[in-house]
């Protein structure tokens, strides 16, 4: 049971640095707490867990044009970040994590600012059949959290420069591009700022829990050698990009669990390394077909067995 609130306002706009704070907050949730934690990114894209930084991101262009490569603990697919766009994060002990309750925090604070917006799925809140509110979960032991975007003022344009999702991942969604996908809630109410989406969240999720006013977190709260050593993980180029691959047979593929692309080598025809990228919500999926596919002869009945478990309908 819920019976103390923290909130904490990230004081910065670096996505390595927030991340790095997320999973630093997380740590240190107390049992029968709730952290808030309320965040913006400057121009960024920021990809799941298990992603291919350049099959999701024109990676290059980013760079390019001054922004930010970034990613996240969680699963699920590439999301660009701006100033227009408010970052969300509930961080809690898995006794009292309840998606359900955290999601209505953020539909009664849209609500209260006259938009009638609805949940979507398990991942989504909409707004006249559009997203604007993508979200994500991670969890690792007794701690978890739920994180998303609030996007009340998204460049659109950048948006669509700098993502690139597959044709498969919009044809599933019933669209031809990601923007069409998607709206910022400037469009409904023009006078909104994320100082009032802010204060709007703020007071639903004090709400939500029973009117417990939430106590400050400050950034010297926070324990800075700790930080520093999740910064530098967060912002390597290992954990951004991933590790160079050396190989020789690639593939995809849409299940009913998320998107798969696999890299791997074969030896006389034997899987014996590989790489699974997935957008995938869980994000245990890409390490279990990799140990499952490990040692099995490529291109078999029992490759065929193993990729059907995970959705794939057709022979590669």
């Amino acid at each position: 049971m819920i019976e103390k609130l923290f909130c904490f306002r990230s004081p910065g706009n670096n996505p390595h640095e927030n991340i790095a704070i997320e999973e630093e907050l997380l740590y240190r949730t107390e049992k029968n707490a709730c952290i808030l934690y309320l965040w913006q990114n400057e121009r960024s894209v920021i990809l799941g867990r298990n992603q291919n930084a350049w099959k999701e991101c024109r990676v290059e262009t980013l760079s390019n044009d001054g922004g930010m490569l970034a990613r996240r603990l969680s699963g699920g697919g590439a999301v660009y970040h701006d100033l227009g766009n408010l970052n969300f994060t509930f961080l809690l002990r898995k006794a009292d994590y309840d998606v359900k309750r955290q999601t209505d925090v953020v539909l009664n604070a849209v609500r209260s600012l006259g938009i009638n917006a609805e949940r979507n799925g398990r991942n989504d809140i909409t707004f006249r059949g559009r997203k604007f509110s993508g979200n994500a979960y991670y969890e690792t032991g007794d701690y978890c959290y739920h994180h998303g975007t609030i996007m009340i003022a998204v460049d659109d344009a950048a948006m669509k420069k700098y993502l690139r999702p597959s044709a498969a991942k919009l044809k599933s969604k019933g669209v031809d591009s990601v923007e069409s996908r998607v709206i910022s809630l400037k469009e409904e109410v023009p006078s909104l700022t994320a100082e009032k989406t802010e204060e709007a969240v703020l007071s639903a999720f004090s709400k939500e829990f029973g009117n417990i006013r939430p106590e400050q977190i400050y950034p010297e709260d926070l324990d800075m050698e700790s930080l520093l050593k999740r910064r530098k993980k967060f912002g390597s180029v290992e954990w951004v990009y991933g590790k160079a691959s050396g190989f020789s047979d690639t593939f995809s593929f849409r299940g009913d669990r998320g998107e798969f692309y696999v890299e791997l080598s074969t030896e006389r025809g034997v899987i014996r390394e590989m790489y699974v990228y997935s957008d995938s919500m869980d994000i245990s999926l890409p390490e279990k077909m990799k140990n499952e596919l490990t040692g099995v002869v490529y291109g078999s009945g029992k490759m065929e067995e193993i990729l059907s478990r995970y959705g794939k309908s057709s022979k590669i």
